[in-house]
């Protein structure tokens, strides 16, 4: 690799580096309460233009290595452009998203009769987002973008549907805020894991046809004017293992328990997604 190809993946390997730890550091700063999250995002956008020239100049200094002459400057020219790939790419990535869903984030699959928190408006007294449904117009937006985000009818009785999204909800990581089996709410806190944000969630489980059961789950943001899609992918999440978790009550309670928490023994919706 000729000084001037060497020289130029090395400044392309540094841009790289500088750019995927910007890149962390603007969801931790974030999560930590360091900044606030558009404060992580600027940073976030930053890391992205320092990941594209951190990745165009590793590539100019792969181009003009020569072979046969040393690897080295090579692969630190191909580290730069993982990394500055990397660096770049989910922003960008999150960009194409927001463009393409709409600017809402408050996603429920009964836009008529939304389940309501209880508990958790303690929680949100000062979230620049309201609990307070937008109407026909959120609604609307919604149906457009997630047609299939609608209630889920099971043929298992209330009780036992209760007991299920309870095991679901621990089994994806929610913060359990509330539980009422008499009303059939649960209510939650979802927490993404890269910047941090929280989401609340609320259950409704309510008796439908026969013996069976209807499931309504709705999931706000708290913070942000749309949720690049975030709400609806839990929910389908949520809806998907729904359908397929266990239904006795012992083998969900001992399912949802970590495994290092467990105590011996001895001692007519149908998903797509």
């Amino acid at each position: 690799m000729t000084r001037n190809g060497n020289a130029t993946a090395t400044l392309g390997f540094v841009l790289s580096a500088i750019a995927i730890s910007a890149a962390m550091g603007a969801g931790a700063g974030t999560r930590l309460a360091l900044w606030d999250f558009q404060q992580g995002f600027r940073i976030l956008n930053w890391s992205a233009y320092f990941g594209i020239a951190g990745s165009v100049l590793s590539l100019v200094g792969a181009i003009l290595g020569r072979p046969g002459k040393g690897r080295g400057g090579f692969l630190v020219a191909v580290a730069g452009i993982v990394l500055g790939t990397l660096a770049f790419g989910v922003p960008g990535n999150w960009y194409r998203i927001a463009k393409r869903v709409p600017m809402i984030h408050d996603i429920t699959t009964d836009t008529e009769n939304p389940p309501t928190f209880v508990a958790v408006l303690a929680l949100r007294k000062d979230t620049p987002n309201t609990a307070i449904y937008g109407g026909p117009e959120v609604a609307a937006k919604q149906h457009a973008a997630y047609p299939d985000i609608r209630p889920l009818i099971s043929d298992i009785p209330p009780a036992q549907a209760y007991e299920r999204a309870r095991f679901v909800a621990r089994q994806m990581c929610w913060k359990i805020v509330d539980e009422n089996q008499v009303e059939g709410r649960i209510e939650a806190t979802a927490t993404t894991r890269w910047f941090g944000f929280k989401d609340d969630v609320v259950i409704r489980i309510a008796p439908s046809a026969g013996n069976g059961s209807r499931v309504d789950i709705r999931s706000v943001s708290r913070v942000g004017l749309s949720d690049v899609g975030t709400n609806a992918r839990r929910i389908r999440t949520f809806l998907k293992k729904f359908a397929v978790a266990p239904i006795k009550v012992g083998l969900l309670d001992h399912l949802a328990t970590p495994p290092h928490r467990r105590k011996d023994s001895a001692g007519s919706r149908h998903l797509l997604i």
